[in-house]
């Protein structure tokens, strides 16, 4: 068994299947820190701080180099969370019907060269979905737990019409952006299951 080369200071399978994607093996140690947006804080300062906090908190369980990450989905300026229950996860998904809005993604990677984060915004356009659709979809149990009151890489997928950036950075992770900050802390990539050259 091949040891972790990353701690990844999140509960979140989407990121740990995201790293793991490209190669990464990771210990899993959730962090929990205060997550309530600070007063004129923009969405992009939100999901960078909390990445950071992530991350640093992260850094008090493991001697590993730790991840933290944070998304926040955006419409009009305004940060939607998780929705309380299936009425305010009705309204999130009208808002967000036949328009765009932005996603932002925030990682954090603390290590050797210090504390580096990236912010990545990517714009998703939905559909015009319909109330029946928007009962059926509550009644799958996906929305409960999702920001935006959605998944893209789950069965919303049939809402979206297309995006314009980073697809795993809606899911949970820019993999490019958090490839470049594991290569700048000397943190390896592709070598989870096979070590480099192994498949040619």
């Amino acid at each position: 068994m091949l040891d972790p080369v990353l701690c990844l200071a999140s509960a979140s399978p989407r990121r740990r299947d995201l790293l793991a994607s490209i190669g990464v093996r990771v210990e899993v140690r959730p962090v929990d820190i205060d997550e309530t947006p600070r007063f004129e804080e923009t969405p992009h300062d939100y999901v960078v701080r909390l990445a950071r906090e992530k991350a640093l908190a992260g850094a008090r369980l493991s001697a590993l180099p730790v991840l933290g990450s944070d998304t926040a989905v955006v419409c009009d300026g305004a940060i939607l969370g998780k929705p309380a229950g299936r009425e305010q996860a009705a309204a999130m998904l009208r808002g967000l019907s036949g328009r765009g809005h932005e996603v932002l993604t925030g990682v954090a990677v603390s290590g050797t060269a210090g504390l580096l984060a990236a912010c990545v915004t990517t714009r998703v356009f939905l559909r015009p979905i319909s109330d029946a659709e928007l009962a059926a979809y509550w009644a799958t149990g996906e929305p409960a737990d999702k920001a935006g009151g959605y998944a893209i890489q789950g069965l919303a997928a049939v809402f979206v019409e297309h995006i314009e950036g980073s697809h795993s950075a809606v899911v949970g992770l820019p993999l490019f952006e958090t490839a470049d900050l594991l290569a700048r802390q000397g943190v390896p990539i592709w070598n989870a299951a096979f070590p480099i050259g192994a498949m040619s």
